[in-house]
């Protein structure tokens, strides 16, 4: 497999992400469901944005490595929240983890009313190759 990336500015660069990634030749491809701050018993987090993020982070950590990939293989990421100004106040922990795992992905971010509980705030969906 090849990636290549195109990113006709740099500005996105300290958002953590890039304006597209080509896949050539994979040999796999793995798509995720949104992963949110749940537990591995179905309990949905009621603690504030930082800890339902990193749980959220931690959450697809566990699925790509179960499917027998890195997340460096993530291509393409979209968060979902129903709380942009609170994920903005703490969005250094995204940033960090993407820079962290050397993830070159294109990425989208929506504002949503609810997810799939009450409690939750934030949610990402992610796709891999390699």
């Amino acid at each position: 497999m090849e990636k290549r990336i195109i990113n006709p500015w740099q500005w996105q660069e300290k958002n953590g992400y890039v304006q597209a990634v080509e896949v050539t030749q994979p040999t796999a491809t793995l798509y995720c469901a949104g992963q949110a701050a749940i537990d591995a018993d179905g309990q949905a987090s009621t603690g504030d944005m930082p800890a339902q993020l990193r749980q959220v982070l931690g959450n697809v950590e566990q699925v790509i490595a179960e499917a027998g990939y890195q997340c460096r293989d993530i291509v393409r990421f979209t968060v979902y929240t129903t709380a942009t100004t609170e994920l903005f106040n703490c969005f250094d922990l995204l940033t960090a983890w993407v820079a962290r795992h050397g993830i070159r992905a294109a990425a989208t971010m929506v504002e949503v009313k609810v997810l799939a509980y009450d409690s939750l705030k934030v949610e990402i969906e992610v796709t891999a190759a390699r």
